[in-house]
């Protein structure tokens, strides 16, 4: 991957690719509750892939940290990348530009490696994926921290193959951008191949589609985000976060689901 020394399958020794091994380990407590939460925000990031068998361990800590976050500030997006695809199995769920976006942040974070599975919060903190204490402190870290961007998303319209959404970004600078994510909310699959051969992985909060929109002065505006064949609205939602393009930060973030009379098919 470009000129970062690519590390995998290091980052979570002791760790076995058994989903249900790891739930027997996570701690049952919750990570974030309404006491402990400050006026922030954190955007979990997990790389991740299908075909790593250190990863089932942190795909099955975020949707920990998912359900007992729920009524937080807290936003998980789960990037499937593509450099495990040619050693067995191809996770369906990657693209080239998530390796791409994870090659970036060693560029911003000023590391020479990228490794799976690798969490990055709020852009500027870094661990391995599996490790719940950095991720519950940094989680703790990113709430008690006042956000800089106050972001909405709004006026969200499904027709046909595409949904058009209403952005507004107020405390912006002059390099900042938006991304915005269409999410799954969950899914499963079976491996047939590779180090997680055999085993049903299960996901959470998937980056299906990432646009980044360059933010104008009023920071305001309106883009149109691809669906899915058979889009689901209760399956699906979009996050939306402000970052600095040229150190990584994440000033603000909220999210916006799709409501229950929405469905790409009826709309056509």
């Amino acid at each position: 991957m470009r000129s970062f020394k690519i590390f995998i399958a290091i980052a979570c020794l002791g760790f076995t690719a058994l989903v249900t091994e790891a739930f027997i380990t996570m701690k049952t407590h919750k990570l974030i509750t309404p006491e402990t939460a400050g006026k922030g925000f954190a955007v979990v990031e997990l790389f991740t892939s299908e075909g790593c068998s250190s990863c089932p361990p942190a795909d099955a800590l975020v949707a920990h940290v998912q359900k007992e976050s729920a009524d937080q500030p807290v936003y998980i997006l789960t990037f499937h990348v593509d450099y495990w695809n040619r050693l067995g199995w191809k996770d369906v769920f990657s693209k080239h530009e998530y390796s791409e976006r994870q090659n970036q942040y060693a560029r911003w974070l000023k590391s020479s490696q990228v490794y799976t599975p690798q969490v990055i919060v709020n852009g500027r903190t870094e661990f391995v994926g599996s490790d719940e204490k950095s991720l519950r402190n940094a989680i703790k870290t990113g709430l008690d921290k006042s956000a800089k961007t106050e972001l909405t998303l709004s006026g969200i319209k499904v027709q046909g193959d595409k949904a058009t959404v209403q952005y507004h970004a107020e405390g912006v600078t002059g390099n900042s951008a938006l991304l915005i994510a269409l999410i799954e909310k969950n899914a499963t699959t079976k491996v047939k191949s590779g180090e997680n051969g055999g085993h049903t992985l299960s996901h959470v909060q998937i980056v299906t589609e990432l646009k980044s929109i360059s933010l104008k002065n009023d920071g305001k505006g309106t883009e149109n985000i691809a669906l899915p064949h058979g889009f689901d609205p209760q399956k699906w939602e979009l996050i939306g976060f402000v970052q600095n393009i040229t150190n990584g930060e994440i000033t603000g973030a909220t999210k916006a689901g799709f409501s229950s009379n929405m469905s790409a098919d009826a709309s056509k």
